[in-house]
């Protein structure tokens, strides 16, 4: 029987526009990778009805690509001048960034990473994510069970974000490993495992031209790649896209993580097999709650127990359910997709 894997949530750059009103006083930051993804345009909506509601004013910025580190540099210096009293922040360089992360802790600002742990994790006050590492276990194991015996020779094309390696694109990729049944060689980074299953990875900047373009560059190394991890959904689609135009998008077994309500669809429509569905309407909103309650009282969020971050939860979506896996189906999905 499929069961759920929802973490229980207590309590619940170019300028990218803002939530103000005549009486708000606390200022909050929302910057995220990119303001075209959808997954940043629904935690955008999340942070922004929060903030509505609680009184506060949201200052919202995002990079002009994933990877923009500069702008988002950029950003935290106009919030910290702006005298906000929280950044929500979804990382672009995990490493690069600390050092304004740093200085905006030190002018007072509670700073929390969203979906995207900072490199080192307590660089930020507080980290509001998906189990991102069983977020690509659960994908992984998937995969694995779906083709049986055939999982032994399977042939592994890996679409990453970026060669800067953020830390959501590492947990990802070797969750997925380890769920699939892959050794690990260096937990912390990708591409240095000698499992001949893996044909190669690329990097897709998390877009769809990005994932197209990835997928062809691994099918001209193996063009019989067979299963295909990916980032996210946009770089499935991209992929997929790439499969296509070679005939071969009916054999080829893609998985992926986001669980938007188009990569929902897309399961629907047999783009993707599965995909790890997770929360950022959910993660903002539990941000902006956090910002609310640091600047009336001094009190900062504590951590799930056992973990070094606020897991906001992941569930598996595929209408094709795998002995052993856990799972929810698309219907499922869909009423939940990125609540």
């Amino acid at each position: 029987m499929r069961k759920l894997l929802i973490g229980t949530a207590l309590g619940a750059f170019a300028w990218a526009g803002a939530a103000a009103a005549d009486g708000h006083s606390a200022i909050v930051c929302l910057i995220t990778k990119t303001d075209t993804n959808p997954f940043f345009v629904k935690m955008k909506e999340g942070a922004t009805a929060k903030a509505e509601e609680l009184g506060m004013t949201l200052k919202a910025y995002a990079g002009k690509i994933d990877g923009d580190n500069e702008t988002q540099v950029q950003a935290i210096e106009t919030c910290i001048a702006d005298g906000a009293k929280g950044i929500l922040l979804t990382p672009s360089d995990t490493s690069a960034i600390v050092p304004s992360v740093t200085q905006a802790r030190e002018a007072g600002i509670l700073v929390i990473a969203l979906d995207t742990p900072l490199d080192p994790i307590d660089a930020a006050d507080a980290t509001f994510a998906t189990d991102n590492f069983l977020a690509g276990e659960l994908i992984g194991q998937w995969a694995a069970a779906t083709l049986g015996d055939d999982a032994a020779n399977a042939k592994i094309g890996m679409l990453d974000l970026a060669l800067n390696q953020p830390t959501v694109g590492v947990l990802r990729d070797q969750g997925f490993m380890q769920g699939f049944g892959i050794d690990l060689a260096d937990p912390n980074r990708w591409g240095d495992e000698d499992d001949p299953r893996i044909v190669g990875h690329d990097v897709t900047a998390g877009n769809e031209e990005g994932g197209r373009r990835a997928m062809e560059n691994l099918l001209a190394k193996d063009p019989m790649i067979n299963v295909v991890y990916t980032i996210n959904e946009p770089a499935a689609a991209g992929a997929y896209e790439a499969l296509k135009a070679i005939g071969r998008e009916n054999d080829v077994l893609i998985v992926s993580v986001d669980g938007g309500c188009p990569g929902v669809q897309n399961i629907k429509d047999g783009v993707i097999g599965a995909t790890s569905q997770q929360y950022p309407l959910l993660m903002a909103s539990l941000g902006v709650e956090a910002v609310k309650n640091w600047a009336d009282n001094g009190a900062k969020p504590e951590n799930t127990p056992g973990k070094d971050f606020f897991d906001t939860g992941v569930a598996l979506v595929t209408d094709q359910p795998a002995e052993g896996v856990d799972s929810i189906d698309t219907d499922e999905g869909t009423a939940r997709c990125w609540g």
